[in-house]
């Protein structure tokens, strides 16, 4: 008997009792469609967020206070470490490394606050830094000015807002540029709109207020010391720059060569790379829990086919007796597990096609319909078939001939 009439022959049983094919095809439909949905999730948030760091360019560095060892109780993201960083370091960097590997550098916070204009009141981020922050992060204004040196050091209360905080706060479609909104209790002046950047794993960059560092740190954070510096090294010497920034900050902290520095500096290519490890991760954690859904439609598949074989037993002996062989049997049974594994995976596919395309509709949720996903799920749910249907198709094969004759 060849392929295509075990085929026509698998597909003529299974419409015999339709609706009983398509409950067992379920948990496959599931299974293969949470796992390609997890997977383009997955896929398309490590995407935009690592597009979104690469858009800072791969020659930003981040220094943190906080040492880098394993051991240290001062990691870069550690609360209550010992403060290190001075505002004046940023000044330092670009006066004595400019020639050499520097291009720019500034003081960085970072907190959050309800950001109110009228009836409108919303929570968004807020960042500190200095007026060269725009040029080091590559982020472009789109209306209105960046605010000047001047105004960091005077602590003007004046602020960039990015495109979601427009829409939040401006329904209207008002010209926020010369708008003044309030940050907690402090009124900022609006003097720029930044270009949109999207949203990532990171959340929605656009949703931010920039004011300069001396204003949020000290009149809305309350705090003297500053979280981090944002340095700009020259095209194709970030390693020049990070020893370069190592060596000046150790020399300004008359540190010991045996020493360890109480703080820790992040190359952007660094940060890409943490990123797409823990996306990676992510992703596998949540394709390994849709995968049980894959696992539950097998055996779903192997209680069917076991009670297909006992309904067909006196079918089976008949064509035992006409001649047909035990591999005849056991191929017929096995594709008909296979036919119904595959069909459960293309409808799955199918599905998980349409619900990622309606999340990035409706939602923007970053996703992508991924290839060697969708290899994936018609590989697992062939798999499934194959293991789900070997041991009802060896019952099958391995009946009396007599006996199946007298089953009633």
């Amino acid at each position: 008997m060849g392929i295509s009439e075990l085929f026509r022959l698998a597909l003529v049983s299974l419409t015999r009792n339709l609706s009983r094919a398509i409950l067992t095809m379920l948990g496959i439909i599931i299974g293969v469609g949470s796992v390609i949905v997890m997977i383009g999730i997955g896929t398309g948030s490590k995407k935009a967020t690592l597009a979104i760091i690469q858009k800072m360019g791969s020659n930003t560095l981040i220094i943190f206070n906080g040492g880098s060892s394993s051991n240290s109780r001062m990691g870069p993201m550690a609360a209550g470490g010992i403060e290190v960083l001075r505002e004046e370091d940023a000044t330092l960097i670009e006066q004595e490394l400019a020639g050499s590997s520097v291009v720019a550098a500034t003081p960085q916070v970072r907190t959050s606050a309800a950001a109110i204009f009228q009836n409108a009141n919303v929570l968004t981020s807020v960042q500190g830094a200095g007026e060269s922050f725009p040029r080091i992060q590559g982020w472009s204004i789109r209306d209105g000015r960046v605010f000047t040196r001047a105004e960091v050091r005077g602590q003007a209360k004046v602020c960039l807002v990015g495109t979601t905080v427009v829409k939040n706060l401006f329904p209207g479609g008002e010209d926020p540029v010369g708008q003044t909104i309030r940050l907690g209790k402090l009124p900022f002046e609006i003097i720029g709109v930044l270009e949109s950047k999207g949203a990532g794993m990171m959340g929605d960059q656009d949703d931010v207020v920039i004011a300069p560092y001396t204003t949020v740190m000290r009149k809305l954070m309350g705090r003297d010391h500053i979280q981090n510096l944002l340095v700009s090294a020259q095209e194709g010497r970030a390693q020049l720059a990070e020893a370069e920034i190592a060596a000046l900050l150790r020399q300004r902290l008359h540190l010991m060569d045996a020493e360890e520095s109480p703080f820790t500096i992040r190359k952007q290519d660094d940060l890409v790379k943490m990123m797409s490890q823990q996306a990676d991760v992510l992703t596998l954690f949540l394709a390994m829990a849709a995968a049980i859904s894959l696992v539950v439609g097998g055996i779903g598949i192997s209680n069917i086919m076991l009670v297909t074989v006992t309904e067909r037993t006196r079918e089976i002996g008949v064509r035992r007796a006409l001649g047909a062989l035990r591999r005849t049997i056991l191929l017929q049974f096995l594709t008909e597990s296979v036919v119904l594994a595959f069909l459960g995976g293309g409808i799955g596919i199918a599905l998980a096609g349409g619900t990622l395309w309606g999340l990035r509709a409706a939602t923007s949720t970053p996703s992508s319909m991924e290839p060697w996903a969708v290899a994936l799920g018609l590989g697992f749910s062939g798999m499934v078939g194959v293991v789900a249907g070997f041991l009802p198709a060896l019952k099958a094969s391995r009946l009396d001939v007599i006996d199946a004759l007298r089953y009633e």
